[in-house]
Order: structure tokens, then C-alpha cells, then sequence
């Protein structure tokens, strides 16, 4: 019997989320390694040379790192058929671009995080939030703009630019509350709450890790 899939890391980051939410949608078992950044440094370093999470280690224990490769990983597990990201052409590409301003929203939010709440306040500086703060609306506009009056942002089926969307908007809520105003963005903001009533999301909710 095949060992199972272990995701290190925990749900509050979006991209450890955006893994496990796409591994339960797509029916691939996996265990979970909840280890933080901030309090097991030590042990992620030993996994990935960089110390950053989701790290995926296969059944063979080979060690995947980044959440892309580690979700293109996942799709070719899973067969072309049922991917989350389309196999070629003008479609792989607009989900690949989408999913590019989803993830960078979410580092700029992550950033975010760090600047204006962890680092010492005589090291804060105001012009680096308003920039950051100013990179995730852009990008948060970019995405409104590009669902539209659609159920999904690339095509006519959830894909891999739907949950880094919507793992993206979680974070932001949770991690930086009145930031954003579901009324500045209503249709991703209504994306983002219909996705989390579907198990693959209400499964990975980062309060389940407290």
C-alpha cells in the first residue's frame, strides 16, 4: 500500500490552503505536517532550503516545494481530464495569468502582514504599507474585473484561478480585517463565499488549525 501525500504547513497561509483545498477537490488523500514558519523554523528548513511553506512529500518520499510546482504536481496526479489548470493553449494561459494575480495579491498581503504588524514600530514604514496596501486593491480590482457577471473567473468550471482567488480574498478577510469591503468587490467577494460552503474549503478553514 502506497504511503499517503504529506502537506506540510498550515491552512492561514494561503498558499498551504490553496494546496490542500485543490488536493480534496481533486479526491488525492494526503496528512498533514502542521508546522509554522514562526515557531518551527528548524524543522521546515530540514524540508525546504529556503524555510518557506507548503512543501509536499510524495509517496516515494521525494519532496515537492512551491505551491505552483507542487500544484502541477497535483493536476498530473489527478489526469488531464479533471486538472485544474487546462493542459495547453489560450486557456491554460488566461488561468495561469489569473492565478499569477491571485498568488501575487496574496504575497503582497502576506508582506503586508509582516510590515505593518510584526516588525518593530520604529522600523515600520508608512510608504511600503500604502504601496503593498495599493498592490493588493490593484490586484483585487483585476480580479473583480475579470469575473464579471461569470460563475467562474476562466471557464465555465471551477479551475485553479477560482481557489487561489478565493483562498486569496479568505486570507485578506482573516489576516487583514477592514482592508477590503466585500461592496468594493461583490462578485468575487460572493465567488469567494460560495466556494467556501463546499467542503474542499470549509475543510481547510485556517481556524481549524487553532
Amino acid at each position: 500500500m502506497e504511503a499517503p501525500l504529506i502537506l506540510v504547513g498550515r491552512y492561514l497561509s494561503p498558499f498551504v490552503r490553496r494546496v490542500a483545498a485543490s488536493l480534496k477537490i481533486l479526491g488525492i488523500p494526503f496528512e498533514r505536517r502542521m508546522l509554522s514558519t514562526v515557531t518551527d523554523k528548524e524543522a521546515i528548513f530540514a524540508i525546504n532550503p529556503v524555510g518557506r511553506v507548503p512543501a509536499l512529500v510524495l509517496d516515494g518520499g521525494e519532496t515537492l516545494i512551491e505551491s505552483g510546482a507542487i500544484l502541477d504536481c497535483i493536476d498530473e496526479l489527478a489526469g488531464s481530464a479533471r486538472a485544474l489548470v487546462p493542459a495547453g493553449g489560450a486557456e491554460r494561459r488566461n488561468v495561469l495569468r489569473l492565478v499569477a494575480v491571485a498568488t501575487a495579491v496574496a504575497d503582497k498581503a502576506v508582506a503586508l502582514l509582516y510590515e505593518g504588524k510584526r516588525r518593530p514600530a520604529e522600523y515600520v514604514y508608512p510608504e511600503q504599507i500604502e504601496k503593498l496596501t495599493g498592490q493588493v486593491k490593484s490586484g483585487l480590482a483585476d480580479l473583480e474585473g475579470a469575473l464579471g457577471a461569470k460563475e467562474w473567473l476562466a471557464l465555465d468550471r471551477l479551475t485553479q484561478a477560482d481557489v487561489s482567488a478565493a483562498m486569496t480574498w479568505d486570507f485578506i478577510a482573516i489576516a487583514h480585517p477592514g482592508l477590503i469591503a466585500p461592496a468594493d468587490h461583490p462578485r468575487l467577494a460572493a465567488l469567494a463565499q460560495r466556494l467556501g460552503r463546499t467542503p474542499a474549503f470549509a475543510e481547510t478553514h485556517p481556524s481549524l488549525d487553532n
